[in-house]
């Protein structure tokens, strides 16, 4: 999977080890569901004033949240993009924005910290992605389990942590 990483925010520092187990996250959701090297996400690190404005505009949330993915449509036929002749085959997932602030405070709530709370997030927002939804409760379930099974791939499981 190729991943892009952009760390837009400056209230938190994220360790690169933090960055590379963001990544763990979502490469294991990749090889859960198959996905080709090919297959690309954006990811984005953001402060809480920065997503309560994308919440805003794109979603009509006047208030901050923890996580936000965009899909992108990977089909070229209605686009105005020119064609790649024997250009390499990418699979556009989309883009997953994430609060560190917002991700920090739930960590704390939560009792796991931040790392686990980025990476869930990512994992989440990836799943999102994959067309996963947690609307109603049967979807709910299936979604974590599909996020437990990732964690667990990198040991960051919800079982391993203490619940307060």
């Amino acid at each position: 999977m190729i991943i892009y990483y952009e760390n837009d925010q400056d209230k938190m520092e994220v360790s690169e080890y933090l960055e590379g187990r963001l990544k763990e996250g979502l490469n294991a959701v990749a090889k859960l569901h198959d996905l080709t090297d090919d297959t690309e996400v954006g990811i984005t690190l953001v402060d809480d004033e920065r997503i309560h404005e994308i919440n805003r505009e794109y979603r009509n949330v006047d208030r901050p949240t923890d996580v936000i993915s965009f899909a992108l449509d990977d089909d070229l036929e209605d686009s105005d993009e020119p064609e790649l002749i024997d250009g390499p085959e990418e699979h556009l997932l989309g883009d997953i924005i994430i609060s560190v602030e917002t991700a920090n405070r739930q960590g704390e709530e939560f009792g796991h910290g931040l790392e686990r709370e980025i990476v869930y997030l990512a994992v989440h927002g990836l799943l999102h992605l994959l067309g996963y939804d947690h609307m109603v409760e049967e979807d709910k379930v299936v979604m974590r389990a599909k996020e437990e099974e990732a964690l667990r791939a990198i040991n960051l499981s919800e079982e391993l942590f203490d619940k307060k």
